[in-house]
């Protein structure tokens, strides 16, 4: 009995074993089916633990009406706040205002797990790099991206937010500051903005580095001296605690207030006063003495050109007691320039324009221009200065009183724009950046007699403004004086609406087509109203089609060519007789509008009670038309319903019922 028992609960158990595997079978795939259902493909490799029904949510959101949306941003963070913050690549190419679904337009999935997600378009080497923000000019150009984008160049502050865990993998991270990669050599002397003396072609020369910026200025035959001379090479030790690191040229801290910081004193102290008293930077050997007078104690050193004139020049006849005046250029010097400047601060001091040195030439430049009446901007920093101070004889002129743009330059337009509210003021449309493109916005065409609505905003100006031809007075006209709009479109219509178009508008100007159409479109009708026209649109006639009775011209499908003064309006001019021409004869009717309206055919307005010989009374009232008229011809092939004959007598419908002659 026991073992009767035991077989029995085996099979149960093997049983339930089976049962159970087939149902884990079953479940495993639906999985495998659901998955097959929905995955559009497989993951690329970066995905790859993404992979899995289970986890379509982690980049997918499937609420919402609007279908599935992606998450990409929501693990891409990096990309995230660089586009908050508008920088990088993408925030040019997409701005900042992105949703994850934009993503997918570039870097799409589901295409196999060795599907590239990063697409080069045309390739990597060829990729526009001023896009990042970081163009790459000099000798960046032909580095390959691995030498910059590798984990090794990005800096602990970069590595901040970067989700990619192999950093050699990925393009961001990096600074643009120079010595993010490059070592500064000057070892913090002279700060992080190494652009301000070198440049991407080369470290050497500092192109940009001007020492006359300095608190030294290079004069004389300092300008010669080889920068080692005064700037010594140092152990980096001094600075930079490093013990490998290479000696630096040192730039800051050297003494150079004084001569003897740089060069020893041959004198011995003997001077109290400074080296300058006597010498200058040009040669130690040329003392500013003159027989044994030093110049410089007096209160007007000899400096430049001055320092080789002869005593006799100034000091006439070997007076050396009589003072010389020598508070202006104009006690020694004749005016060159014949009082022209005598009005300007300082009156007319020459040393604003012209050093000891030499008269010429004049350190007035673009800067110094910048100060007087008429500031050089754009192009006209430029121009040469005889372009526009002339010669005039043995002098110049350089006060020009003239304001216009005319005054040196062409008028181009021929005098278009010489009446009010330009005045050939050139600046309202130009600048003196470049004559073209012109700045004439869609704002200062509002102001003119033309302004530009509806679809003649998007007119590009040369299609209105066209170059003439060759001889013309002016090369571009801009100024028109027919501005109807038949000036520039064709008539379609032919002149059918030369009325409605001539007439005026609250301005005194004629209407012409906008009397009907609109610059926004041109079958918006929005001024055409039907009803002032000899055939009002009522009832069922405002829900016809216009071509339905404005015909056009055989073979034509637009109203563009259509006569409309030929239209009907009598009803017989569309609608055919369905009676058969049995009413044409009748005085008392003279249309279709007596029986019938607008509105619709059936019922008619008939009123039978003053319009036939026979009255309806009583129970007349209730019978149908067709109870009584029930005659039928055929018309033109058609059967047509006769009113007439209709009998008049009781009997000719009632006959011989009991019931009525009761009645009677």
């Amino acid at each position: 009995m026991h073992r009767g028992l035991s077989m029995r609960s085996n099979r149960a158990v093997r049983f339930a074993f089976r049962t159970l595997t087939a149902f884990l079978l079953a479940i495993c795939w639906c999985a495998v089916s659901a998955r097959a259902q929905v995955s559009p493909g497989p993951l690329a490799k970066a995905h790859q633990s993404l992979d899995g029904v289970l986890n379509c949510t982690k980049c997918h959101d499937l609420g919402g009406r609007s279908g599935v949306q992606l998450k990409c941003l929501d693990c891409h963070t990096e990309i995230r706040d660089r586009l908050v913050q508008n920088r990088g690549m993408h925030a040019v190419w997409v701005g900042t205002n992105i949703t994850s679904k934009d993503c997918a337009k570039c870097h799409s999935d589901h295409n196999g797990v060795n599907f590239p997600l990063v697409h080069w378009q045309p390739s990597r080497e060829a990729m526009d790099h001023r896009q990042t923000g970081f163009p790459l000019t000099g000798k960046h150009a032909p580095l390959r991206c691995e030498e910059c984008h590798n984990a090794q160049e990005i800096l602990p502050a970069g590595r901040t937010g970067i989700q990619v865990k192999d950093l050699n993998h990925t393009y961001l991270g990096l600074s643009s500051e120079c010595t993010s990669c490059h070592q500064d050599e000057h070892r913090g002397q002279l700060g992080t903005d190494c652009a301000r003396c070198h440049t991407t072609e080369g470290w050497k020369p500092a192109s940009g580095f001007n020492h006359a910026t300095t608190k030294y200025p290079l004069t004389g035959a300092h300008a010669t001296v080889a920068c080692a001379k005064c700037h010594p090479s140092v152990a980096a030790a001094r600075l930079v605690a490093k013990p490998d690191a290479k000696p630096y040229v040192q730039y800051t801290g050297l003494s150079f207030a004084t001569c003897t910081g740089c060069h020893a004193d041959p004198h011995k102290g003997a001077f109290k006063g400074t080296c300058e008293s006597c010498h200058n930077t040009s040669n130690w050997k040329q003392v500013a003495q003159l027989e044994g007078f030093d110049h410089s104690r007096t209160a007007y050193p000899l400096l430049g050109k001055h320092s080789s004139v002869a005593c006799s020049e100034c000091h006439s006849k070997g007076d050396f007691k009589t003072p010389v005046a020598y508070a202006t250029c104009s006690d020694c010097h004749a005016d060159y320039h014949t009082g022209q400047f005598l009005v300007r601060a300082g009156g007319g001091d020459c040393a604003v324009c012209h050093t000891v040195n030499g008269f010429k030439p004049s350190t007035f430049g673009v800067m110094e221009h910048a100060a007087s009446m008429y500031p050089l901007e754009g192009r006209h920093a430029e121009v040469k200065c005889d372009d526009c101070h002339i010669p005039k004889g043995k002098d110049t002129l350089f006060k020009i009183t003239q304001t216009q743009c005319i005054a040196c330059h062409e008028d181009v337009h021929k005098g278009q724009f010489v009446a009010e509210p330009y005045q050939n003021r050139c600046e309202q449309c130009h600048t003196v950046e470049e004559f073209r493109p012109a700045h004439f916005a869609l704002a200062r065409h509002r102001e003119t007699r033309f302004p530009l609505t509806g679809a003649h905003i998007a007119v590009p100006c040369a299609q209105c403004h066209q170059e003439q031809p060759r001889g013309s007075i002016t090369p571009v006209q801009y100024r028109f004086e027919d501005r109807s709009c038949t000036a520039c479109h064709n008539d379609p219509h032919a002149g059918q609406f030369r009325d409605q178009m001539a007439a005026r508008r609250a301005d005194g100007t004629a209407a012409g087509c906008e009397a009907c159409h609109t610059t926004i479109q041109w079958k918006e009708l929005r001024g055409f109203d039907h009803a002032k026209t000899k055939f009002p649109l009522l009832g069922a006639h405002r829900g016809v089609a216009c071509i339905d009775c404005h015909r056009p011209p055989a073979l034509e499908t637009t109203l563009e060519h259509v006569n409309y003064s030929a239209a009907p309006i009598q009803c017989s001019g569309c609608h055919n007789d369905l009676h058969g021409g049995q009413f044409d004869s009748r005085r008392d009717v003279t249309d279709c509008s007596s029986c019938h309206n607008a509105n619709r055919w059936k019922p008619a307005d008939f009123d039978h009670d003053t319009r036939t010989s026979f009255s309806l009374q009583g129970a007349h009232q209730n019978v149908s038309c067709e109870g009584c008229h029930k005659l039928m011809r055929i018309v033109a092939g058609q059967n047509v319903l006769f009113y007439k004959p209709t009998p008049a007598k009781c009997t000719d419908c009632h006959g011989n019922d009991e019931r009525f002659q009761q009645r009677n």
